[in-house]
């Protein structure tokens, strides 16, 4: 009696059926469908290496510690308002006043530092307050009267900068005194302020989204926000609540800026707001809103800051840098709306 083909038990060289890293559907591990997806699934890891020894490559300068806290020093204010904005993003707006909402609070600690020398404290909580209360205004626009993002945040991104510079009187506020440098020159175990602000902020911010209910909310109403309201979420809450928390950050990063080069410059943080959209974007997440993570923020942050730093090294002008990091945005969307046609 003979056993029919259909039953006999799969031999030893059989591949495992696993689930799918892109679209979670069961293939063959090591097949085709498998190794594709998994290469679209880690792409941007697979890229950031590449960069990092091509770098190393090129010039014996980059791969060295001292080089690797450099990184970590330039990143650290950038993360800051990327974090803001990944909130944002995965709601499905934009903010784009975070440049400007920098300016005027540089602006706002540097005089309030001047005007009252020695008080560090005050100084950082003025320019958080101006921070926090620019992302409460985009917060309302667009919550509660239903402004476009886009347009609300446009107009808060020129207001801002006005502000900034009737704030200086046109110019820059300097001779500040020293007490001031000290905000982001000061180091603890090792590590200046403005690096541990972005460690703790991105460890937090990664727990909060990905085990609390608030979390879930902000996911929520970026993904169906009719869907969300319906299952009980206030939608226009966390809505104001991620607006407000992105320029909250804004204010914090602007205060770090401004007290690593001791003076208020009032158009500190322009066009940051581009590299900010540009790391949450690289890093995976959906301009339509309710998918995106902090970690693939960080790894996109780190991604341009790595281009940035090895391509000054390597003296690339700063024009072909702004080539480089468009190319690298439209390449970011176009693999984002491929995945999600291969999800759906």
């Amino acid at each position: 009696m003979t056993t029919p083909v259909d039953a006999q038990p799969p031999g030893p060289s059989a591949a495992p059926i696993v689930a799918s890293p892109t679209t979670g559907e069961p293939v063959k591990l090591f097949s085709r469908q498998w190794i594709s997806d998994t290469l679209l699934r880690y792409s941007m890891v697979i890229i950031v290496l590449m960069v990092i020894a091509y770098f190393s490559y090129r010039s014996a300068r980059f791969a060295t510690p001292d080089n690797l806290i450099t990184i970590l020093v330039a990143a650290a204010p950038f993360a800051l308002i990327a974090l803001g904005q990944t909130l944002v993003i995965l709601t499905g707006g934009i903010d784009l006043s975070v440049g400007s909402v920098i300016a005027v609070s540089a602006m706002a600690g540097a005089a309030t530092a001047k005007a009252n020398p020695g008080q560090v404290w005050m100084t950082v909580t003025v320019a958080m307050a101006v921070g926090l209360a620019f992302g409460c205004i985009n917060g309302v626009l667009v919550s509660r009267i239903n402004v476009p993002p886009f347009i609300a945040t446009l107009g808060t991104l020129t207001a801002g900068s006005g502000v900034a510079y009737v704030i200086g009187g046109g110019a820059p506020i300097n001779g500040l005194p020293a007490e001031f440098g000290s905000i982001a020159n000061t180091k603890i175990l090792g590590l200046q302020i403005p690096v541990l602000l972005m460690i703790i902020g991105i460890v937090a911010l990664a727990v909060i989204m990905k085990r609390t209910s608030y979390g879930m909310r902000v996911y929520a109403v970026g993904g169906n926000r009719n869907a969300a309201e319906i299952a009980g979420i206030n939608a226009k809450n966390v809505l104001f609540s991620v607006y407000a928390f992105s320029g909250l950050l804004a204010g914090l990063s602007g205060v770090m800026l401004a007290s690593r080069v001791i003076s208020g410059p009032p158009n500190l943080g322009q066009g940051y707001e581009l590299d900010a959209i540009a790391a949450v974007v690289i890093g995976g997440a959906s301009l339509m809103g309710g998918r995106g993570s902090i970690w693939g923020t960080v790894l996109g942050l780190f991604m341009i800051m790595t281009l940035n730093n090895g391509l000054d090294i390597l003296v690339v002008p700063a024009y072909w840098q702004d080539v480089i990091k468009g190319v690298l945005i439209v390449a970011a969307v176009a693999v984002d709306v491929w995945s999600s046609r291969r999800r759906t």
